[in-house]
């Protein structure tokens, strides 16, 4: 626990000293994001779960959680773009393919290695979008990638296809634009987003592209998405939860400046409000089985709204000035928005949808 103390305080100081002031900047142009992140990788900071044999540092659930708290607080673009790679980075943390981890592992902490992630489509009902069918020596690849953040900060991604059986096949490949002997790639220009397109998301299409043997992560069974949806509910909350701190950061300076005694009052409602929300959020993942699934969803949706409420609270606060696209106040109302439908399922939607007509 001090390493991951000191892990902790090696963050937040670069956050607070060299994140916070560029905030603005890194919302809107890709290079200062690219500054931000780079910064990250020279503290060591991009592979926090990794196994101690690969160079670690292991940290603890709850640090990482309260790591991805603080990333949210201070940047919206930058905990969107790095927790894509810390994604690629548990994922093949629990690899048995030992020559993969070897490869992508010791290197992905400090920047050698970037991988994003693109395997939402498995959470979509129907036909799969991705589809992966055995050839030989690994995968032949067809189908839709609908969401890929990291276009040219990450030269690859960890995909997941549908395999006939309804098994998912996990496994790296490029983030960019091929046509050669091992198929065909085609990368769509960067969407046009309200929050964080600095994270430069894309779409891909695959057409026979071949997922070698030695690039195959994982082989995970066809309910797995979904299952792991249960595990994420909370701890997807954490991104609204550093949303809603950064809102309140807006709003204690304008309450400061201002000296309105209601700004103040507000602040301390809400702030107070924030504190009871990110302990039932860490109470609920201590207990993550299927009995407290209602409750966990009801605490997800509570620091969605609590999210939208504090970024709004910041948006009042600031008067005309939160509607110049420069101020912090539009940044956090927009990135608000994403918190609210990041990791979406249809239960998260519903309890959302309760927590906002009051049910």
């Amino acid at each position: 626990m001090p390493r991951d103390r000191e892990i902790l305080d090696i963050a937040e100081r670069f956050l607070n000293e060299e994140v916070a002031p560029q905030s603005v900047e890194i919302d809107l142009h890709r290079e200062a994001l690219r500054r931000a992140l780079n910064g990250l990788c020279q503290r060591e900071l991009m592979a926090l779960r990794r196994p101690q044999e690969y160079g670690g540092p292991a940290v603890a659930e709850p640090t990482f959680r309260q790591f991805q708290e603080e990333v949210a607080r201070y940047s919206g673009s930058l905990a969107f773009l790095q927790t894509q790679h810390q994604s690629a980075v548990s994922m093949l943390a629990k690899s048995d393919n030992e020559e993969l981890k070897r490869e992508y592992l010791p290197f992905m902490g400090n920047g050698d290695k970037l991988v994003g992630i693109g395997f939402s489509q498995l959470r979509r009902k129907g036909d799969p979008m991705m589809k992966a069918e055995s050839c030989d020596g690994g995968y032949l690849l067809n189908g839709h990638v609908p969401w890929i953040t990291g276009w040219s900060f990450y030269p690859e991604f960890l995909i997941g296809a549908t395999l006939p059986d309804g098994q998912a096949v996990f496994g790296i490949v490029p983030l960019t634009h091929s046509d050669d002997k091992n198929g065909k790639v085609t990368v769509s220009e960067p969407m046009r987003l309200a929050a964080m397109e600095s994270a430069m998301t894309v779409t891909a299409d695959f057409v026979n592209f071949h997922l070698a043997e030695e690039k195959v992560a994982l082989i995970k069974p066809s309910n797995w998405i979904q299952n792991n949806d249960l595990i994420n509910i909370t701890l997807q909350g954490h991104f609204a939860l550093g949303c809603a701190r950064a809102g309140l950061d807006i709003l204690q300076i304008a309450a400061e400046k201002k000296g309105l005694p209601f700004l103040r009052d507000a602040y301390q409602k809400l702030n107070e409000e924030l504190e009871e929300c990110r302990q039932a959020t860490t109470t609920a993942q201590a207990t993550p089985n299927e009995e407290s699934t209602t409750e966990r969803l009801q605490i997800r949706a509570w620091a969605i709204h609590l999210a939208v409420r504090c970024a709004h609270a910041a948006v009042a606060a600031s008067s005309g000035a939160a509607n110049s696209l420069s101020h912090p106040a539009q940044r956090v109302y927009r990135e608000a928005l994403v918190y609210t439908v990041s990791a979406q399922t249809t239960p998260i939607m519903e309890a959302t949808l309760k927590r906002i007509v009051g049910g």
